[in-house]
């Protein structure tokens, strides 16, 4: 790994513990947003692995540095392995790029109206 990835990740790691500390002890909206997450990822239907992996793919597709870090870390603490997360990262790299042929498909029609409504005026 490149020095300057490593520092990066380090950075963030770094950031991330000192904001979380700050907000624990000013405020109450991030407190409650702890609680909310706690919940989130406990063992329900799906397991926290299952979800840590779904996390994973989000991350991905909102590129959130920040949220790689931490869902990578904590799929693998919950025993996640390599191929699982590349797995979940794949799936957001798919869903990255599918949700954009929707959008084309929008635009298409968008164009069609345009060109439509130029037709009528003419």
């Amino acid at each position: 790994m490149e020095n300057v990835a490593k520092e990066q990740i380090e950075q963030i790691i770094k950031l991330r513990k000192q904001a979380h500390t700050f907000y624990l002890e000013k405020s109450k909206v991030y407190r409650s947003f702890v609680k909310m997450e706690e919940a989130t990822f406990e063992d329900n239907a799906l397991s926290k692995l299952q979800k840590e992996l779904i996390a994973v793919g989000i991350s991905i597709v909102i590129n959130c540095e920040s949220c790689m870090e931490w869902h990578i870390k904590q799929a693998l603490d919950c025993g996640a392995t390599e191929s699982e997360i590349l797995e979940a990262i794949e799936v957001g790299i798919e869903m990255g790029g599918g949700p954009a042929t929707v959008s084309a498909r929008f635009a298409m029609n968008v164009l069609a109206y345009y060109q439509e409504q130029t037709d009528t005026r003419i």
